[in-house]
């Protein structure tokens, strides 16, 4: 556990980040975020915590306190849509990076650094599949290198395939349970990229925060993975829902499989709790509620 600490969340409005801010913010903590708003939302503001808005290129100009942790997971995170907005992907990602680890130096804070699981899907072959993921990619090499340059004290930590309250549900950054779960409410049928067989590790927000805490406060190096050991076709998690399914043509960076690394993250003592299937039969049961 996290106590009586001062810490920044970059991207503290979104989903993930919302959810970190409110359980550091629930421990005690003196909690700060910063957002640009381009997919954080004011609806996911949480009492005691500071919002900042801003973009992680300009950290110094917009905060003006010393964290000792900092959890950058403000990036743009979207691999299919990289391809239609590079410039997007690229400057958020690439642009944001040396600035925050300059801030992190300066402040000797600790760096948590959410990576991409791109890195290591199809044994690692699509790590520059797409825009984002090769930025995502340069960029934990560009922290290691810190680590290495400056003896930064950092974690990267990996996310797979992340679903529970406040994720986007429509839009083109939707992500795929909150999307299932907004064509469940409206009982239209489900879209799926073909060919539908592609495996993903899906697991529960809770989870995902319950090892960005313990990383946190013991993880240092590479390879820190959260994700849920069981695999699923996106095809299976569809017949969960009991939706008429509809196929899409297949879309460029859309990996196959990606490999789990959750050795480290289990040595300091995490384990995921909940599972897909009784989330998803909760929601068909409210219908899509």
């Amino acid at each position: 556990m996290i106590l009586n600490k001062t810490i920044l969340v970059t991207g503290g409005a979104g989903f993930i980040g919302s959810h970190l801010c409110e359980r550091l913010s629930n421990y005690g903590n003196k909690v700060y975020s910063l957002d640009n708003y381009s997919t954080g939302s004011s609806k996911n503001h949480v009492s005691g915590v500071n919002y900042i808005e801003g973009n992680t290129s300009n950290i110094s100009k917009h905060v003006h306190t010393k964290p000792d942790i900092i959890y950058h997971l403000g990036e743009y995170s979207r691999v299919e849509q990289s391809f239609e907005e590079p410039g997007n992907a690229l400057n958020s990602n690439l642009g944001g990076i040396s600035n925050v680890l300059e801030f992190a130096r300066a402040n000797k804070s600790k760096l948590i650094y959410a990576g991409s699981s791109t890195k290591y899907g199809d044994n690692g072959e699509t790590k520059g599949s797409s825009p984002y993921a090769w930025s995502k990619y340069v960029n934990t090499e560009l922290v290691k290198k810190y680590g290495e340059w400056y003896n930064l004290n950092y974690a990267i930590t990996y996310f797979y395939n992340v679903y529970g309250p406040r994720e986007i549900s429509a839009g083109k950054y939707a992500t795929l349970i909150a999307l299932f779960n907004n064509k469940l409410r409206k009982d239209e049928p489900l879209t799926i990229v073909k060919p539908g067989l592609q495996k993903r590790n899906f697991t529960h927000i809770d989870d995902i925060i319950d090892g960005l805490i313990l990383i946190g406060a013991k993880g240092k190096g590479d390879e820190f993975g959260i994700g849920h050991h069981k695999e699923y076709s996106v095809l299976e998690i569809a017949n969960l829902f009991k939706q008429k399914i509809e196929y899409l043509p297949e879309r460029r960076g859309n990996r196959k499989a990606a490999q789990l690394i959750t050795k480290k993250t289990k040595e300091l003592g995490w384990f995921p709790k909940r599972e897909i299937e009784d989330y998803i039969k909760d929601l068909v049961k409210n219908k899509g509620v």
